[in-house]
């Protein structure tokens, strides 16, 4: 079983419903188990600005999927949700994205999948809610702490949790 951490993000919608679907439905429809999940954020838009903020959360999840067939699944998963990549605006406005972090300490380099995530460490709207749940965790030669800590959380509140 590999030990992968998931991004999700979304703006569009109900995204903490979307949220619990979609962690429900990864962990169902790629034979997973749920280790951990971070609460929620909201976080300002990255990259095209003018937009409504986020809501930002990781999980942490044991699959035997290999990568490409997960990240086949999570695409599967958000199209359920709404997103159609074929006709959104890179980093604009989405129901749901799924984003794979890191899958064990694989490093895969092709087209359609990078691992680890190319932009994780520049990304506060991901370390903030990944460190909450794997500080301590080594992504690509560095502490997921570490790299929180290089990096600003203006702007980024923790939501309280859900019933």
């Amino acid at each position: 079983m590999a030990s992968v951490l998931i991004a999700l993000g979304g703006n569009v919608g109900d995204v903490r419903e979307t949220f619990r679907k979609a962690v429900a439905n990864i962990c169902g429809m790629t034979q997973a188990a749920l280790i951990a999940r971070s609460s929620d954020h909201v976080t300002p838009p990255w990259g095209e600005e003018k937009q409504d903020r986020f809501i930002n959360a990781c999980i942490e999840i044991e699959t035997a999927l290999d990568p490409h067939a997960l990240l086949f699944t999570l695409h599967k998963i958000e199209k359920k949700f709404g997103r159609d990549r074929t006709k959104e605006t890179r980093w604009g406005p989405r129901t749901l994205d799924l984003d794979i972090i890191a899958y064990d300490d694989v490093k895969l380099d092709k087209p359609e999948l990078t691992l680890p995530h190319p932009r994780l460490f520049e990304r506060a709207f991901v370390l903030v809610p990944l460190a909450e749940i794997a500080p301590y965790r080594v992504i690509g030669g560095r502490k997921v702490a570490d790299a929180l800590a290089a990096v600003s959380t203006a702007g980024i509140e923790r939501l309280p949790d859900v019933g």
